[in-house]
């Protein structure tokens, strides 16, 4: 690797809020959170929305999408569209 051109790696723990689980990694992600580690060290924070310990692929666990409800949700707030053939 060239020199000064690559940004800086640490340890940062990253928090799934969804499955509620954290893990330690290296990362250039910046954050002003902090939280104390298993090990008594203080890492950086970056809340996640979804990792892999909560991403359906990786738990095998489906999500059933009630595409109807949205559908007629749309329709209820936007009326039906008038449909053109070109």
């Amino acid at each position: 690797m060239r020199p000064g051109i690559h940004p800086e790696t640490r340890p940062v723990v990253f928090r799934d809020r969804a499955a509620d689980t954290a893990f330690l990694t290296r990362s250039t992600a910046r954050t002003s959170k902090t939280i104390e580690w298993a090990d008594g060290n203080t890492y950086p924070l970056v809340d996640v929305e979804i990792s892999s310990a909560s991403h359906p692929f990786y738990t095998g666990a489906q999500r059933v999408v009630d595409t109807a409800g949205r559908v007629e949700r749309f329709e209820r707030r936007y009326g039906r569209g008038a449909r053109t053939s070109g």
